[in-house]
């Protein structure tokens, strides 16, 4: 599929830089066969089916964006870290990717809150990887408590008080990912409780979110995009739930393109619709032409333009589809990306 196929022109103004005062709040675009129709997302547990499967991606975001000193020149450095490559004797080895005003080299040293961050080396993909010694102190455990939500760039603003609880998901755990999976953000407590009651069941995985979401699409053909690799944890407790849907004969709901890119990653060869439980890294870039073996309905936010998730949710319900539904959505005037409006996508229309 050619990038430029998933372009479309999305004011900056309708780039959602804050969260709707309730997170069952924001406006849902209903992507039917019959065409397109607009609601709102807390009118979501009656628009899921009775005795579905809802399976959600909860993992927790990590506050990975500190703002350090290089040692010497004082000059500031802006540093995101992706996930722990190691332990080291001194401390932990990171892959991170930062900025400051003068490039940053290798063997620069930043100091941030006590602790000595060196550039190791700079790899291919422009991420750095970088030796962190916090003598006495688990660098985990500070960058919870003094570091910053990753935001993405697009809000144009740094992370407030706020934020610490609205770019985490109602459900989340472990700490794990440098983006929020977004769709998750719109979920409450008592819309879970309305859905219990219709029998709608809810099942974990894990997919943590690194640097694929930080990175655009820059070649012509998405078939050249070297999709990065993110961690995924499919338990038996999942594989169990999406096996008792079959049987039921309920579909399998995904709330976020993180959770379609984790199941079909799982999907088992031999059982089309099942899975298998798996553990490791998932490459898997989906667009127009994928054949969907386990996802049946898709809860989504709107994307990027010219990005693999548009490119994911025009393979799930048809391209033409899409982009007419977010021609719709601009002219509406939702709210876009991380903490803007909701698309509801009841079953595959590819």
């Amino acid at each position: 599929m050619k990038t430029a196929d998933l372009d479309y022109d999305l004011p900056e103004a309708l780039i959602a830089a804050r969260p709707t005062e309730r997170r069952d709040g924001a406006r849902l675009l209903v992507v039917e066969e019959s065409g397109l129709r607009d609601s709102t997302v807390d009118t979501l547990a009656e628009l899921i089916p009775e005795r579905a499967l809802l399976v959600v991606n909860d993992t927790r975001v990590r506050r990975a964006r500190i703002f350090g000193t290089k040692q010497g020149s004082g000059g500031r450095v802006e540093l995101l870290f992706i996930r722990r490559l190691a332990l080291t004797p001194a401390g932990e080895r990171w892959q991170a990717i930062g900025r400051s005003s003068k490039p940053i080299r290798i063997g620069t040293v930043v100091q941030w809150e006590g602790s000595t961050l060196t550039v190791l080396e700079r790899s291919e993909d422009a991420t750095f990887v970088v030796d962190v010694a916090t003598p006495g102190v688990d660098f985990e455990q500070l960058l919870d408590q003094r570091g910053h939500l990753p935001l993405p760039p697009y809000m144009r603003r740094t992370d407030e008080l706020a934020d610490l609880e609205r770019y985490q998901t109602v459900y989340a755990r472990r700490t794990a990912s440098a983006a929020a999976p977004t769709a998750g953000l719109h979920l409450t407590p008592a819309l879970f409780e309305r859905l219990s009651a219709r029998g709608v069941q809810v099942a974990r995985l894990e997919l943590e979110i690194g640097l694929g979401t930080f990175r655009a699409v820059s070649a012509l053909d998405l078939d050249e995009h070297p999709m990065h690799a993110e961690t995924i944890a499919v338990g038996s407790d999942v594989v169990l739930a999406v096996d008792q849907a079959r049987e039921r004969g309920a579909p399998v709901v995904a709330v976020g393109t993180t959770v379609v890119r984790a199941l079909e990653s799982a999907a088992d060869p031999a059982q089309p619709g099942r899975i298998r439980a798996l553990s490791g890294e998932t490459r898997l870039l989906i667009q127009p032409g994928y054949q969907f073996s386990v996802v049946d309905a898709l809860l989504t936010n709107f994307h990027v333009p010219q990005s693999t998730l548009l490119a994911l949710v025009s393979a799930f319900a048809g391209y033409s589809r899409v982009m007419s539904a977010y021609r719709h959505a601009v002219a509406a005037r939702y709210r876009f990306l991380s903490y803007g409006d909701a698309m509801w996508i009841p079953k595959r229309l590819a």
